[in-house]
């Protein structure tokens, strides 16, 4: 492993990179009230349950599956750019919506799920595009360093908005959290908008061609599918944690909403850590690093199930938060340096299709499940499933093996020779 001097001046100097940093940090910034704000607002409601918030947040996710695939064939065919700001547009009406409703009292279930619904549909079109944008802003030897700077923007805002989170719903309540989300969202839009890149080639094969070339570009790499079957395990586990199990144990055990926002927080600032640490780690074999960093998420589940303090949850959320964008950023670096451009926010959109393939169903019976067999034992349950999937992906040869493509030219080893 390396550490490169290689400092972000030449990207933050340039508009279109500049342009999408801050509108990702707006989004991430309401989104960061929302996390918290959507949960504690379904269990303030008249006739609340464990088995009411799994519903609402299985809404939100189920449509992430379902059309994460046609957003990627969109996102191929179209200006990224515009999609983007279209997918912010039905993102703030949602959540305008629900903060209407928990504002005004006037809240009913189906309303709910179905604005939940326009949510989640808002992510499956904007993801693709996005992960199919960051190569067309920034030359090809920067990736890793622009996939860093742009979660280490985005983790600080999510860091902000969860520790204001907390204290807006306790003083104000969960509805103007969720109204500040909308909000974030037409400032999104609006600074999506002023990019400009080249307009992309108009197509003439139909949609299911497409889509059936980027199965085949997904499929065709064991490293790839491999890595996807495991956090389909690892997502549909994380958020049954993060959407239910996680705010039912704070609610029950640890103080409500803002113990759990210490506990999110502690995450938030671990992910800028493990971001800023991405852009200058280079590693011979970025797969193999990103899936021993799975390993810690497990942790933090473990000792929600064991009821720890609130301190030592919080300690192995940071840990987690590290681990996990040294995983997020080598494995988006990796996809954009392996995948080609034309195919890219297809092969994405398998990607998302695979890692969110059950979650869903993990957040859906997450409240059942604590309900019957109780919260401890189901967290418990989730940790090893994580750490089972892992195990598992590291027997995938590519996985140990393949090694990065494209280095930066002008990076200065401080430290080599990794112990792997």
């Amino acid at each position: 492993m390396t550490v490169s001097s290689v400092g972000g001046a030449s990207l933050w100097s340039d508009r279109q990179f500049v342009l999408l940093a801050c509108a990702r940090v707006v989004s991430v910034l309401g989104n960061g009230f929302a996390r918290v704000a959507l949960a504690f607002a379904v269990l303030a409601l008249p006739g609340a349950s464990a088995g009411r918030l799994s519903l609402v947040v299985a809404c939100q996710a189920l449509p992430q599956l379902v059309f994460i695939l046609v957003g990627g064939v969109i996102a191929d065919r179209m200006s990224r750019s515009r999609l983007m700001v279209l997918a912010d547009v039905l993102g703030a009406g949602a959540y305008a919506g629900l903060a209407t409703m928990v504002l005004t009292g006037h809240a009913p279930l189906p309303a709910m799920c179905l604005l939940a619904m326009a949510a989640g549909t808002a992510t499956a079109l904007f993801a693709p595009a996005m992960d199919g944008l960051v190569p067309l802003v920034v030359p090809a030897d920067r990736l890793q360093q622009a996939n860093g700077l742009l979660r280490m923007g985005t983790n600080s805002s999510l860091l902000l908005g969860l520790a204001l989170s907390g204290v807006t719903v306790a003083l104000v309540g969960a509805g103007w959290a969720l109204a500040l989300n909308a909000a974030s969202f037409v400032v999104s839009a609006a600074l999506t908008a002023r990019l400009r890149l080249a307009a992309r080639p108009r197509k003439r094969a139909s949609g299911w061609v497409d889509l059936r070339e980027g199965w085949q570009e997904f499929a065709s790499r064991q490293w790839l599918w491999v890595v996807v079957a495991q956090y389909s395990v690892v997502v549909a586990a994380l958020n049954a944690n993060l959407g239910v199990l996680g705010p039912l144990t704070a609610e029950q055990h640890l103080g409500g909403a803002r113990a759990w926002s210490v506990v999110v927080a502690a995450q938030a600032v671990g992910t800028i850590a493990g971001a800023g640490l991405a852009t200058r780690v280079r590693v011979k074999r970025p797969l193999l690093v990103a899936v021993l960093c799975t390993f810690p998420a497990a942790v933090p589940i473990a000792l929600l199930s064991a009821r720890a303090p609130v301190w030592l949850i919080a300690a192995a959320m940071f840990g987690a938060g590290i681990a996990s964008d040294v995983f997020g950023v080598l494995w988006a670096t990796t996809i954009q340096r392996e995948i080609p451009e034309r195919v890219l926010s297809r092969v994405s959109s398998y990607d998302w299709f695979g890692s969110l393939a059950f979650a869903p169903l993990g957040l859906l019976i997450a409240g059942p499940l604590a309900t019957t067999a109780g919260t401890a034992p189901t967290l418990a349950a989730c940790a090893t499933l994580i750490v089972l999937s892992t195990t598992a992906a590291l027997l995938a040869p590519q996985v140990r093996n393949l090694r990065t493509t494209t280095e930066t030219p002008s990076a200065t080893v401080v430290s080599s020779e990794s112990a792997r």
